[in-house]
């Protein structure tokens, strides 16, 4: 392992100090809270949406959610180490067999659905 990987195994591991990252999938629903901050003030915005594409490259770790909102679909793409995010929760899991969900952009309604993998415990 170079200086590089361990700098950034280092960073990774202070930014995640207070916080649980879960693990999810490409297909999974994921509910994100987002700190916004309104002059002095900072609240907490949550966003639920499909995870569509998910890159993993170390601390530049990022995915992308959408959701439909009012008839438009709705984009949003999270740094995962990201000091912004507060929490991430999984809220389904998807089963699906690609690992890009682009195709989603040009489906509506119920052909836009996903799968949910049922846990038989």
């Amino acid at each position: 392992m170079n200086e590089i990987d361990a700098f950034e195994k280092n960073q990774i591991k202070n930014l995640t100090e207070n916080k649980e990252i879960p693990e999810f999938r490409v297909g999974d629903t994921l509910k994100v809270q987002i700190k916004i901050r309104e002059g002095v003030t900072e609240r907490l915005q949550a966003f639920e949406g499909i995870v569509i594409a998910k890159r993993s490259a170390g601390i530049n770790s990022s995915f992308v959610l959408r959701k439909i909102s009012y008839g438009e679909g709705v984009e949003r793409k999270f740094f995962t180490y990201s000091p912004l995010l507060s929490t991430i929760a999984v809220i389904r899991k998807g089963v699906v067999r690609r690992n890009k969900l682009y195709y989603l952009r040009d489906l509506r309604g119920k052909a836009a659905r996903i799968k949910e993998k049922i846990h038989t415990a």
